[in-house]
């Protein structure tokens, strides 16, 4: 993520925050500018903009909820931004706690949002294109008897919201064995699932994806069950981790939110000038650049660029005391099979697009 300023002072400021706390100006975050803007708040609708001038905006109607900070354009008839606006469901509100999981559902929802709008990916909401459209429903499990499952069905995207308390959220991930489960995670994962069914099914990448990943076409369930049962011993000389090795599709999943890590990962190290002086043994200082979207290929910057990054990022986990950000070995058919995210991602933001991921007429 690029660093942040207050468009009135120049202050750094961070993608989450509502005030500047050098100037006192109101701060939101407008998507189609990609920019933190500073604001001097009314009751009109529109809110008087400050530092360069620029076009009107309004904020989202879920400020007044304080989950939200993004701003919607004045020129269009609309009361949620366009994140909010994929939201479908929310958790009973009546319950104190559901307030906070679902201001950091949605939190976690905007960085998403950010990546896929850097990355130039279509966003549209089910309510106004149903068929392509995205839905995420954040339910509550209120029984035992009544299963909530994180997951991906032809753009809806359900989250169980106790995945938002951090406590239970690592007893599910000591309990599943897995090395990170985050919020953010689990939505880049989630719309590798979307992104695959827009992007991948259906057109000319279908053979190159099944000679990377499998035959997607393999059952579904079955796997799952075979995999919980009895895991592949040596996926880490294959995949990104045990769970990528279950199926194809989910393969994709947690490459695809693996290259999100690194494509927002590398643009903040970036912004921040992070500038190593052995990013190897022996070998050259590196001054850490944003991935190249425009790139053939970026089998070069995830060996020289993110591999050393991401060691880095460990190295201060474990000096301050906390687990490693990046508990993954990039080997290389991982390389490979993120190379061919990056090329379909491209195609996508160029609008050489399939059928299915299209307007409708």
């Amino acid at each position: 993520m690029k660093q942040m300023t207050c468009s009135k002072c120049g202050n750094r400021v961070f993608f989450e925050n509502l005030r500047c706390e050098v100037c006192g100006s109101t701060l939101g975050y407008a998507p189609d500018e990609q920019r933190m803007l500073a604001f001097e708040e009314s009751g009109d609708d529109s809110w008087r903009r400050m530092g360069p001038e620029g076009p009107a905006y309004r904020p989202c109607a879920n400020r007044k909820a304080d989950v939200c900070n993004w701003m919607v354009p004045s020129s269009i008839y609309r009361h949620l931004c366009l994140s909010c606006r994929t939201t479908h469901t929310i958790p009973e509100l009546a319950k104190p706690e559901n307030h906070g999981y679902w201001a950091a559902l949605e939190q976690a929802k905007r960085r998403l949002f950010y990546t896929l709008i850097e990355l130039v990916l279509p966003t549209p909401n089910k309510l106004e294109d149903p068929v392509n459209g995205l839905s995420f429903e954040f339910l509550e499990q209120v029984s035992p008897q009544e299963h909530v499952l994180t997951g991906h069905d032809e753009g809806v995207i359900t989250l169980n919201i106790a995945e938002a308390d951090d406590a239970r959220r690592e007893y599910i991930r000591l309990s599943m064995h897995e090395p990170s489960r985050t919020l953010l995670g689990h939505f880049r994962h989630e719309i590798g699932h979307y992104y695959w069914d827009r992007l991948v099914r259906g057109t000319p990448w279908i053979e190159e994806f099944r000679s990377l990943f499998g035959d997607e076409r393999a059952d579904y369930d079955s796997a799952l069950k075979t995999h919980y049962a009895w895991p592949i011993s040596d996926w880490p000389q294959r995949f990104i981790s045990a769970y990528a090795s279950s199926h194809p599709w989910e393969d994709w999943a947690e490459t695809w939110a693996h290259y999100l890590h690194m494509v927002d990962g590398l643009e903040t190290a970036a912004s921040w000038g992070t500038h190593l002086e052995l990013a190897s043994p022996s070998g050259p200082a590196l001054k850490v650049r944003p991935l190249d979207l425009n790139a053939e290929s970026i089998r070069e910057p995830i060996v020289v660029q993110w591999l050393p990054v991401s060691q880095f990022i460990n190295a201060m986990d474990r000096s301050l005391g906390a687990h490693d950000s990046y508990p993954f070995i990039v080997v290389p058919p991982v390389i490979e099979k993120l190379d061919f995210i990056h090329r379909v991602v491209q195609a996508g933001s160029a609008g050489r697009v399939p059928m299915n991921f299209l307007p409708r007429s």
